[in-house]
């Protein structure tokens, strides 16, 4: 999950490979991470909450939604890394005719600095791809698939973008450069220079009630350099990591921060559902939560890797979400969600097929508990 830790260099797989799960980058809000797929496709995100239906759900299914930003020549390289002290995503493609980098990120709040970093977002998701060398040929295309794919939003052109109504949400898309709707879909080809730069932003509102009239109104590109301004920043409030493995402890506090639910302090076993234990197995089950099994070690890293402030904040949304223990016995919840909510049941969908024939496909479906809590 989210292994990128360090700069990896490949080619691109074609577009029918399914890559594997090792090979996603991780953004993150601090509410509801999103994963990038080596071919730069955003494959997985669950906004506004990290365990809720998903607006991009390929990982799962090649039906159920995905936002890609890649280059039209299939045979380009592809060198990925983190920047320094963050989990702002930098890619590298280089082609015959030239190189571009494309820097990916979940903004923070702008304002946010330190321990309050992902207490609010702006749910604002940042694409920005620059040209560095020659003319490279680049291709969006922006298929959004509502409810784990049940739902295929209407999509609609705007002087900025297009905007994308279906279910309980609304999809704003702002683009450079002009897109083609088709269906449930919009794309763009175009040719980027030397010097040239592209920034998309995708932000989302509710379709009714509170914040439906609202929305984002930041700058993408000062977005962006606020969220890598905002990582540093965190990093900066801990004790600094000397020694040899000094790049890993900082890049493993990142990832722990990254799988926080900031508002309540829950720390996620995982931002995914429904991928087999095994290939073609049948534990398919949803990881988004925090786990009573793992919560020993969770804080003990917290301490370590970041400081007492986290694993306070992580063992007292423990003690608030647990309760008093139930007359007569019956043991604990096995895993309790980001916030505190009432029991949901268990749910399947018949628009995600599961990875790799894998079956059923569960969401909202613990492993090991008799109840779901979300």
């Amino acid at each position: 999950m989210a292994g990128l830790l360090y700069v990896a260099t490949m080619s691109f797989a074609p577009a029918a490979s399914p890559a594997p799960i090792s090979g996603y980058a991780m953004l993150s809000d601090c509410h509801a991470p999103a994963l990038v797929s080596p071919r730069g496709s955003i494959d997985w995100w669950c906004p506004p909450r990290a365990d809720g239906p998903s607006v991009f759900g390929k990982l799962l299914g090649p039906e159920a939604g995905h936002w890609s930003l890649q280059a039209e020549d299939a045979t380009a390289s592809v060198t990925r890394r983190y920047l320094p002290d963050s989990l702002v995503l930098e890619t590298t493609i280089t082609t015959a005719d030239g190189e571009v980098v494309v820097t990916d990120a979940l903004s923070l709040d702008p304002d946010a600095r330190g321990h309050d970093i992902g207490t609010t977002s702006p749910q604002l998701l940042v694409r920005s791809v620059g040209g560095r060398r020659g003319r490279v040929r680049m291709h969006t295309t922006f298929r959004p698939r509502i409810e784990y794919g049940l739902t295929t939003p209407v999509l609609e052109r705007t002087a900025h973008g297009v905007t994308a109504r279906g279910g309980a949400l609304v999809l704003r898309l702002q683009s450079p450069v002009p897109l083609d709707c088709d269906g449930g879909q919009a794309s763009a080809t175009w040719d980027l220079t030397a010097g040239a730069r592209a920034t998309f932003a995708l932000d989302l509102m509710p379709a009714y009630g509170a914040g439906a009239d609202g929305g984002t109104a930041l700058d993408p590109d000062e977005a962006l350099a606020g969220t890598l301004a905002a990582w540093r920043s965190w990093v900066a409030v801990h004790e600094p990591f000397d020694g040899t493995y000094g790049d890993v402890l900082r890049r493993s506090a990142l990832v722990l921060q990254g799988l926080t639910y900031q508002p309540s302090g829950a720390v996620l076993a995982a931002t995914t559902t429904s991928l087999p234990a095994a290939i073609g197995g049948t534990d398919n089950w949803d990881y988004r939560y925090t786990w009573l099994r793992d919560l020993s070690l969770t804080a003990q890293a917290l301490w370590i890797v970041a400081c007492p402030d986290e694993a306070g904040r992580f063992l007292r949304f423990i003690v608030d979400s647990s309760g008093e223990p139930a007359e007569g016995g019956g043991g604990c919840r096995s895993c309790t969600a980001s916030t505190v909510a009432d029991a949901c049941p268990s749910q399947s969908s018949p628009t995600c097929p599961a990875m790799r024939a894998a079956s059923p496909c569960a969401s909202a479906t613990p492993r090991g508990a008799s109840r779901s809590w979300t």
